[in-house]
């Protein structure tokens, strides 16, 4: 057994142990109970683990090994897009003058900072065929949500006030219809024909004088592209609505079309993925929003402008739903994506659509005989596969999920989306190596062949991580959050 493999021991704290020192305070001690309600005040020390130094930094160092992320292994997510992040980009976000520039500047100071964001702003309308970008929201949702609010903020400014749902396809993200809800509309599910696109006749019943928008990405979550989308704009925008653009899957199009050729209104960006922003773990992200024309007076502001030879920002929105986040954008995951669209170029972007379509048909192509292929058709950056005949055989997607952990692979996207029983979407991205792929179908192959011949095995995966096979509903209901003394 190797040291990385060996257990963890979590509990080290021993009475008296110390792992810091502090100096004496040279202020004035505070009484608390001045301050604060008593209510928030403890009466007793808290329990905190007592360890040196020395234990915790080899405990955490060891915790850090068996963490997985791209730059340690192939990470498959379906709907994701987990690509590696080039090391040029965090290079960039630490030069000084971006890492420490602070968002209270007077503009006039950080000119260098606000010209990257207009430049970025401006790239990303050529990129997408919007008009007008803003670089406000935090992460994709977020943008969902600051797309949605400008639209309703459009129908209300002009008196189309019955327009109260949003239509979504049922393979959409599930963030869709949850931005929709926090924005105030209804949700409206649209269905997919035998081919896992729209229905068209579908979405003509369901479009009417109360539809406010149809939210959609183009490829689908299937990782299929909807043929029909010229069709289904002029559909929506007949009956007044507008049209949402889910940018998660826009790898998939990068300059080979555009989601405002394509008839969307409005747009976001996942900056931390598309554009390689590190992202996971609950962020950093980045949700840039693009709009049409008639929707640039409801941006949030303030709008990042140039004026002259000045870069600055532009308060006087009297239609702006308002500020959407603090200051200005994740500013780090910004710089980062400028500087991949940079790197990259037009010919370097095309390249990574390719390269991505090509990884994602070989590879379904390679595991088509061994698993269910709903969708027998040509597939964009991702495709779907179903566990339906591994379930016949007593093993269900989610053993196939964490036997794949005795391989060394981060699990594809399982059960989702959820109009394909026994989903399992696989994203490979277009930075990995055919060897990397080959790996991977590989360990597909052998699992498929064990839940034939063996399924016990890969029901009682996985078998060679630190910590077994957990009581999935036991932890999302009742997790153990805090430190507990033993």
């Amino acid at each position: 057994m190797h040291k990385e493999d060996q257990p963890l021991i979590f509990e080290l704290s021993t009475e008296g142990r110390i792992g810091y020192s502090l100096p004496e305070m040279d202020i004035p001690e505070i009484d608390l109970s001045e301050l604060l309600p008593k209510g928030y005040l403890r009466e007793e020390e808290p329990e905190l683990p007592e360890v040196s130094e020395l234990d915790i930094m080899r405990h955490y160092t060891a915790l850090s090994k068996r963490n997985h992320g791209v730059d340690s292994g192939f990470y498959p997510l379906g709907s994701c897009t987990m690509k590696y992040n080039p090391k040029i980009n965090e290079n960039v976000a630490r030069f000084n003058g971006f890492a420490h520039v602070h968002p209270l500047q007077d503009e006039s100071s950080v000119q260098g900072a606000l010209e990257l964001m207009y430049d970025l702003q401006e790239h990303l309308i050529e990129i997408t065929g919007m008009d007008e970008v803003t670089l406000q929201p935090a992460a994709g949702a977020h943008g969902e949500w600051t797309g949605l609010m400008m639209i309703r903020a459009y129908h209300e400014a002009n008196g189309d006030t019955k327009r109260t749902k949003v239509v979504v396809p049922d393979s959409a993200h599930g963030t869709n219809p949850a931005s929709a809800t926090v924005a105030g509309f209804e949700t409206v599910t649209v269905k997919s024909d035998e081919n896992g696109l729209v229905d068209l006749e579908d979405l003509r019943r369901v479009v009417g004088e109360d539809t406010a928008a149809l939210m959609l990405t183009n490829p689908n979550t299937l990782g299929l592209f909807e043929e029909n989308i010229l069709e289904m704009a002029e559909i929506v925008h007949s009956a007044g609505g507008k049209l949402y653009y889910d940018g998660a899957n826009l790898n998939a199009v990068l300059s080979k079309a555009r989601p405002g050729d394509m008839g969307f209104d409005v747009v976001h960006l996942n900056l931390h993925k598309t554009f390689t922003g590190p992202h996971g773990g609950g962020g950093p992200g980045s949700g840039p929003v693009g709009v049409k024309a008639d929707l640039i007076p409801y941006l949030p502001k303030p709008v990042l402008v140039k004026n002259g030879d000045q870069y600055e920002f532009d308060y006087d929105r009297p239609h702006s739903i308002g500020r959407v986040k603090p200051y200005y954008g994740n500013f780090g995951i910004n710089v980062r994506a400028y500087t991949y669209i940079r790197t990259m170029g037009p010919d370097g972007l095309k390249a990574v659509t390719e390269n991505a379509v090509l990884n994602a048909n070989y590879m379904m192509r390679r595991l088509e005989p061994f698993f269910d292929l709903p969708f027998d058709r040509h597939c964009k950056h991702e495709f779907v596969l179903s566990g339906k005949r591994q379930k016949k055989l007593g093993v269900r997607t989610l053993d196939i999920a964490k036997r794949l952990l005795d391989f060394g692979y981060h699990p594809p996207t399982i059960y989702f989306p959820l109009n394909v029983e026994e989903c399992i979407m696989i994203e490979p991205t277009e930075t990995e190596s055919k060897e990397t792929l080959d790996a991977f179908v590989d360990a597909m192959i052998q699992i498929a062949k064990e839940a034939e011949e063996n399924p016990e095995i890969v029901q009682e995966a996985p078998h060679t991580t630190v910590i077994g096979r957990l009581d999935e509903t036991m932890a999302a209901r009742k997790p153990v959050l805090r430190y507990q003394k033993q």
